[in-house]
């Protein structure tokens, strides 16, 4: 895997890298899953990123394209904002123009979503320690090659070159390989919450987790 380049992502890239996102979206499996329409999740979870937080999205890419990729931002609390602002003007008024193919299963995934968030289900970050925050999605033939890690490791980088004291990830204890990951490189749990949604999903418990990690010390 050495023929592997990890760089910053180019506007080219932002088809890749939303198929890419989709393919992966049910913890590493397509997004056909819970969602009829790929488009709704691309838009709703990933354009925003390649279109507004361009300066913190990475790319791992081989000759034939992206294999891999990381959305990040340096600051939460003025991406959730503007995040926000976005899915009502732009992903609900393309939701209500019939846009997207909406079903029971995007209807179940919105509301199991909403109920965990008016139950608390949400991890709790500190974003005065932890402002940047990440994630990170590798291409299934190319994952347990050091990819995510590298992914990772030059976003870290980049944000310690900028002076950003924090980054923080949420993801669920299902992700058992994603977790190990973090915690390699240096993430420290910082909060757990159980997931109804997921729990009865899988019939398993399954939890929502955050990480952190300071930059400096």
């Amino acid at each position: 895997m050495n023929d592997i380049l990890i760089r910053k992502y180019k506007p080219t890239d932002q088809a890749a890298v939303l198929n890419l996102a989709a393919d992966t979206a049910f913890f590493g499996e397509p997004v056909e899953a819970f969602l009829e329409d790929r488009n709704l999740h691309g838009d709703a979870f990933t354009r925003y990123y390649t279109e507004h937080e361009t300066d913190y999205v990475w790319v791992a890419a081989v000759s034939t394209g992206v294999v891999g990729f990381l959305l990040g931002c340096a600051d939460t609390t003025t991406q959730t904002r503007l995040w926000r602002r976005y899915i009502i003007h732009t992903v609900l008024r393309r939701a209500l123009g019939g846009r997207y193919r909406l079903g029971k299963r995007t209807a179940g995934f919105a509301w199991g979503m909403l109920a965990g968030s008016m139950r608390g289900e949400n991890p709790w970050v500190d974003l005065r320690e932890y402002p940047a925050h990440l994630q990170i999605d590798v291409k299934q033939d190319y994952r347990g090659f050091g990819v995510g890690r590298r992914l990772i490791e030059a976003y870290l980088a980049q944000l310690k070159e900028t002076g950003i004291s924090g980054v923080h990830l949420e993801t669920t204890s299902h992700n058992e390989a994603a977790c190990a990951l973090y915690e390699k490189v240096g993430f420290k749990r910082i909060d757990c919450r159980p997931n109804r949604y997921w729990t009865t999903w899988f019939g398993h418990r399954v939890d929502n987790l955050a990480y952190g990690m300071k930059l400096f010390k």
